[in-house]
């Protein structure tokens, strides 16, 4: 796993614009992963951020950057803990819910539809794409709410990325890109 990766993948995560990303990467030695998920942890872990892996399968990672205070204010909202609650899921603690969607990720083939809580997505949506409903627009992800903001939203996330991907480029330091939180 490179800062490349990060940088593509998480820039609205590390700007502290959105909760969480996830993407899957492959590896060799499951060993030299975790070590490598460890070294980013100790570097941008003071930034407020932590890296976990979240499923190991066929020499791919799927790999969860996140805030775990941005995580905490998403997960208490009622609408989040309501869906989180109708899926068995312990609404104690925000660290107690990832164990439990790490549970369900590595059991399943398929995303479990509660995941869009854990990335930031507004709680109508991972509702509406729960219950079927019509969706009204796609992007990062399937709105079913608000469809005006969304677009704003993912309109900043392309922006972020491509500033952040650019000051990379230049020499900037992953620790420079994150942003405290």
């Amino acid at each position: 796993m490179s800062e490349r990766m990060l940088i593509q993948h998480c820039s609205p995560t590390l700007a502290g614009l959105k909760t969480g990303n996830l993407f899957s990467c492959s590896y060799q030695n499951v060993q030299e992963m975790r070590a490598c998920l460890r070294t980013f942890n100790r570097r941008l872990g003071k930034k407020g951020l932590r890296v976990l892996p979240v499923k190991y399968h066929e020499g791919r990672a799927l790999i969860y950057v996140y805030r775990p205070k941005q995580l905490a204010r998403d997960l208490y909202d009622d609408s989040a803990r309501q869906i989180l609650g109708a899926r068995g899921y312990s609404c104690d603690s925000p660290e107690k819910c990832i164990v439990q969607l790490v549970r369900r990720l590595q059991a399943a083939e398929d995303f479990p539809h509660e995941i869009g809580l854990f990335l930031g997505y507004p709680p109508e949506d991972v509702s509406g794409f729960i219950e079927g409903a019509d969706c009204k627009y796609s992007g990062c992800w399937k709105v079913y709410g608000d469809e005006e903001q969304a677009k704003a939203l993912f309109a900043k996330y392309k922006k972020c990325t491509a500033v952040y991907a650019r000051h990379w480029e230049n020499g900037r330091t992953i620790e420079k890109l994150t942003v405290g939180g």
